[in-house]
Parts: C-alpha cells; sequence; structure tokens
C-alpha cells in the first residue's frame, strides 16, 4: 500500500486552511504542517485535522521552508500544498493510479489559476517521492525540477517523470486583491533581485522576474531579463522557453512592437507542451490580430482557446468581440451569452449584448441588458457602471 504525505508551510492561514485540508484528509494518510510564525488560528484549526506540527523561523526563503518540512515526511510519495490551495476531487482516481507506479519518481500537475483570465492554468511540480536528494532550489517559485534532474542523470533506465493532464490543484492565492492583501509582489521582487545576484545566468529566475517588472511597468529592465534567458534557449525545457516566450510576447505588446510580439507568441505556441498550458499565448495572439484588423486571424485565435478550454468565459468574449467587429452579430451575440452562462457576473458581455440590440433596434431589450451590465458593475464597485449610466442618460434613455 503506497502511502501518501500533505506537506504545506503555513502563516496565519486560518481562513482557508480548512479548505485546504478538506480537500485532502480523505485522500492523504499524514498531514505535515511546517508553520513559520502564525498568530491566529491556523495551527488550532490544522490540529483539528489530525495535523502533525513543526515550527520554523521564517527566513525570506520558500525552499529552505520546504525542505524544512520534507523530513518531518514519512510517505512513499508527498503532495506539496499552500494553504491557499485545494486538491481537485475529480484527480483523486488519477492521481492514485499515477503513485502506483514503479516508474514514475515525480508526477506534474495542472494547477488552475482562480483570477488568472488570460493564463489561467500552469503546470507545478508538486507530487513526488520525498528520497534523498530530491529537493526545492529558489527562494521564491521554489520547485524541485533542478534535483530531479540531477538525481534522473545518476539513473537514467530506471525512472521517469508523468504528469495528469486534469486539473489537479485550485490555486486561489493570484487574485488582485489576494496579492495585494499580503504585499506578496515587493517580497517575491526581493526574494528573487536576491538570487539573481547570486546566480546571475538562472534563465528561470530571469523569466520570473522579467515578468514581474514588466507586469510592474518597467518594461525595458524586464526585456533585458527575458532576452537574457531566451540566450540559454537551446539548453532550456519546454516550459520555460515557453514562458520566456509568452512574457516577452506581452513586454513587446505594451511596446506597440506588434511584429515582434506576435513572432514570440508564434514561437510560445509551436512549442510541443500541454494546449491548455498555452491559452494565454493564443489570448494575447488573438488580441493582436484585432489591433491590426485581422479578424479571421482574431477568430481562430479565439477559437482555438475555446475548443482547449470550452468552459473559460473568455474564450467566449473574446470571440464575441471578434465576431462583432467582423459584422456577424447574431454569433456575436451567441458567444458572449456563453460567457455569461459560464460567468453570470460577466458585466462586459451584457453591456456588448445590449449595444448590438440598440443598433438593431431592439430598445426595450437592450435596455435590460444595460441594467443588468450597470447593476454588475456597481456591484463591484467599477467606475465603469456610472460611465454607463451617464452615457445612456445623455443619449435620451432612463436607466
Amino acid at each position: 500500500m503506497v502511502k501518501l504525505s500533505l506537506c504545506a508551510i503555513v502563516k496565519d492561514e486560518e481562513a482557508c486552511i480548512g479548505r485546504c485540508l478538506d480537500s485532502v484528509k480523505e485522500v492523504v494518510d499524514e498531514i505535515v504542517i511546517l508553520d513559520t510564525g502564525s498568530r491566529d488560528r491556523t495551527v488550532e484549526i490544522a490540529r483539528d485535522y489530525g495535523a502533525q506540527i513543526e515550527h520554523y523561523q521564517w527566513n525570506d526563503d520558500f525552499a529552505a521552508a520546504r525542505n524544512a518540512a520534507l523530513q518531518y515526511v514519512t510517505g512513499d510519495w508527498v503532495l506539496v500544498l499552500d494553504a491557499d490551495e485545494i486538491l481537485h476531487p475529480e484527480i483523486v482516481p488519477q492521481l492514485q493510479e499515477a503513485i502506483a507506479s514503479d516508474r514514475h519518481l515525480a508526477i506534474n500537475l495542472v494547477r488552475q489559476e482562480i483570477g488568472a483570465k488570460q493564463s489561467p492554468y500552469s503546470l507545478v511540480s508538486r507530487l513526488f517521492r520525498p528520497l534523498p536528494g530530491i529537493q526545492f532550489s529558489r527562494p521564491y517559485h521554489a520547485l524541485i525540477d533542478d534535483s530531479v534532474t540531477e538525481f534522473m542523470a545518476q539513473q537514467p533506465d530506471r525512472w521517469d517523470i508523468g504528469y495528469l493532464s486534469s486539473v489537479a490543484i485550485v490555486h486561489d492565492g493570484y487574485r488582485p486583491e489576494a496579492i495585494a492583501a499580503r504585499d506578496k509582489l515587493s517580497r517575491i521582487r526581493k526574494a528573487m533581485e536576491r538570487y539573481l545576484s547570486e546566480h546571475p545566468d538562472d534563465a528561470y529566475t530571469c523569466s520570473k522576474l522579467g515578468a514581474l517588472y514588466v507586469q510592474n511597468g518597467e518594461i525595458e529592465a524586464g526585456l533585458k531579463l527575458l532576452r537574457k534567458g531566451l540566450k540559454q534557449e537551446k539548453h532550456l525545457d519546454r516550459l520555460l522557453r515557453y514562458e520566456l516566450h509568452y512574457h516577452a510576447g506581452i513586454a513587446l505588446s505594451k511596446q506597440q512592437k506588434v511584429g515582434k510580439a506576435k513572432s514570440h507568441y508564434e514561437a510560445a505556441i509551436a512549442l510541443n507542451i500541454l494546449p491548455a498550458l498555452k491559452i494565454g499565448a493564443y489570448n494575447n495572439l488573438g488580441n493582436l490580430y484585432m489591433q491590426t484588423g485581422d479578424l479571421t486571424g482574431a477568430i481562430a485565435a479565439y477559437e482555438r482557446v475555446w475548443q482547449i478550454d470550452p468552459n473559460l468565459p473568455i474564450a467566449h468574449f473574446n470571440l464575441g468581440l471578434a465576431l462583432k467587429e467582423k459584422g456577424k452579430l447574431n454569433e456575436a451575440i451567441a458567444a458572449y451569452h456563453h460567457a455569461i452562462e459560464l460567468d453570470p457576473t460577466y458585466a462586459e458581455a451584457y453591456q456588448n449584448i445590449a449595444v448590438i440590440l440598440l443598433k438593431n433596434g431592439k430598445v426595450f431589450e437592450s435596455l435590460d441588458h444595460f441594467r443588468k451590465a450597470i447593476a454588475l458593475y456597481e456591484r463591484r464597485d467599477s467606475p465603469a457602471g456610472s460611465e454607463l449610466r451617464s452615457t445612456l442618460k445623455e443619449m435620451g434613455f432612463k436607466i
């Protein structure tokens, strides 16, 4: 019987630790929690789930903390989660089958990023055999990949890496409010800058820190790091090459260098990786096609997104935008309705339907959709609601 352990490092996670442990309590044989200084009820809640609690002095190094936690694990396999993550229940049978294999050293898992509309999936190395020598590296975005590569090189015919293609982990920590609440970006930046100063040629950190600079508006600084990483492209795994091209495309798009941005997105899409991981590149490429008036190209890119994930609201919304510009109004409305079916709070979809209906002379139906859009905007405290109300008032409509 294969024994599976859950391992997590935590600090002040009382709001979410219960959901995390609920998702694994019937799956794992052991729960190891490494607390790094909680002042709330995190430890108490974890104990209620039968967790083994250990303590660790936080030193701004996630790899060091994760490796410290691994010392207490006794299972044949370990699943590593953060408190703001849950194990998707539908993946459990596949997970159990995967760890029963004698060949697998590690299993890569698809993680769904809640709040990340453009690129909602990532691949993470969080399920592995806790053998001597398998450990995390890098202070932030810590991962075991480097040690796994070295371990497998010593026994090339013994081990392989597996992956589960369905969503295994649901992550709720990348919503803007979640990041702001913990000042995550500042802590991430400091940790990665320190690591890069010590490892200046580390392409992985170039990718992550470069993307963070671009996100922060420091486009040139970000591009410099991304290009530095891409100079090593021939020696990098496909996922890292994808990330470098993807983020370079974003940076160049912000600089209005459309042709160069397209080239990077196309290079990212051409890589042989899980299609779900390419959604961000397809979305952004479609946006560039829209920007340059290539509606056929935009429609093809957006259609590819919903073919990969038909349950992604923004895929249908973006397709609606392109179809509307193409003059295919009924098809555009249908696409917007698909987006609303998947996300009933999609105010922009209601507004765009309203605009089409108004142009078609369906005033009452249009106003009903405008009202729904305004109500949804106001529910999320968006100024778009009052702006839309004012615009309609100027047009002579009373909402």
